[in-house]
């Protein structure tokens, strides 16, 4: 049996499990039913490449408007699968897969590079799932790198299948593979990225703002954690990364930003960081909830923009402030801005 989720508006979802064939048939019926999401995480739909091309070409034929999140192994992506997403709105959802050979964890980055560098160059949205302590010779430092890994990938969102399912959570505390509290601390760690990377729509400029720092985006995230336990927003506390509104997110994204910015003698370069976060979070605003909106930066936003902002040492030093009214609105092509 397959599992379906759709969804007729953003806070009403649905949950329902059926075969493949029946998902294939209800496609085909979404628009009438006023559907705007369609979720299809299904594992062995995952790794058939002749079923997931069909999916795509019926979802492109018949609910074109409708977005479709796919669950997809990375085995089975190639150029014919990508040119079938480019005919409709959807995102694939690729499990980071390890296994184990001789007590040995084996995790083969260059075959996920390549297979996120196909994804990119066709311009497609996808994220990854990431778990640990579910295989054998997994420790606290894989899991680690693996996160810094798909970090470099810009995914648009990574999920962690462990902070959302209770049961796969003590499965792993289970295991004897991790201490316990290694595993709390890759509960936390994952939790801390599915707030502030995933749920904060950072993938436009986290890696730009991370740079000066000069640390790993898994202890950016490890430190992010621990300023969530003291705000209490944890995942202990039952804080929903994803029931909050976007702007809140970014009021938090900021304030760390700020003391992480400033315990690192970055100061400088906060104004610039700050403006990039703004902007971004206003357009993915503009894109996700039709929402339109006039925000203040310091800089023009061609320069934020820019390939300039790739590294902000850079940007700082050569780029003249600028104090901005910036327009966010819906263009007659998507997205737009207007310095007033």
């Amino acid at each position: 049996m397959g599992t379906g989720e759709v969804s007729k508006n953003l806070g009403s979802k649905k949950e329902y499990k059926f075969s493949a064939s029946v998902v294939e048939e209800q496609i085909k019926f979404l628009g009438e039913k006023e559907i705007t999401e369609f979720t299809i995480h299904d594992e062995a739909i995952s790794r058939d490449k002749r079923r997931v091309l069909k999916i795509l070409n019926l979802a492109a034929e018949f609910a074109p408007q409708v977005f479709i999140s796919i669950l997809i192994d990375a085995s089975i992506i190639d150029k014919e699968i990508l040119s079938a997403a480019t005919n409709l709105f959807c995102a694939f959802d690729i499990p980071l897969v390890c296994r184990s050979k001789g007590g040995k964890l084996l995790f083969d980055k260059k075959f996920y590079a390549n297979k996120a560098r196909l994804l990119n160059d066709f311009g497609l949205v996808f994220g990854f799932q990431l778990s640990y302590a579910d295989c054998p010779g997994d420790t606290l430092k894989s899991f680690m790198e693996r996160l810094d890994f798909a970090i470099q990938q810009y995914p648009n969102h990574i999920d962690f299948p462990q902070t959302e399912n209770s049961e796969m959570e003590e499965t792993a505390r289970i295991s004897g593979i991790f201490s316990a509290k290694d595993i709390r601390f890759c509960r936390d760690v994952g939790f801390a990225c599915r707030t502030f990377y995933s749920s904060g729509r950072a993938v436009p400029w986290f890696l730009s703002v991370l740079k000066p720092l000069r640390i790993y985006p898994s202890k950016f995230f490890a430190d992010f954690a621990e300023w969530q336990r003291c705000n209490n927003c944890d995942f202990k506390s039952g804080f929903i990364p994803e029931a909050e509104k976007h702007c809140s997110l970014e009021k938090m994204q900021l304030l760390f930003l700020e003391q992480k910015y400033e315990e690192k003698n970055c100061d400088d370069l906060l104004t610039a960081a700050s403006d990039l976060v703004k902007i971004n979070g206003a357009m993915s605003r503009l894109a996700g909830e039709n929402e339109e909106s006039t925000i203040k930066t310091s800089y023009h936003p061609d320069d934020l923009f820019g390939p300039e902002s790739m590294d902000l040492v850079y940007f700082a030093e050569n780029v003249c402030m600028e104090e901005c009214s910036v327009k966010i609105f819906a263009g007659e092509e998507g997205p737009d801005y207007l310095v007033i």
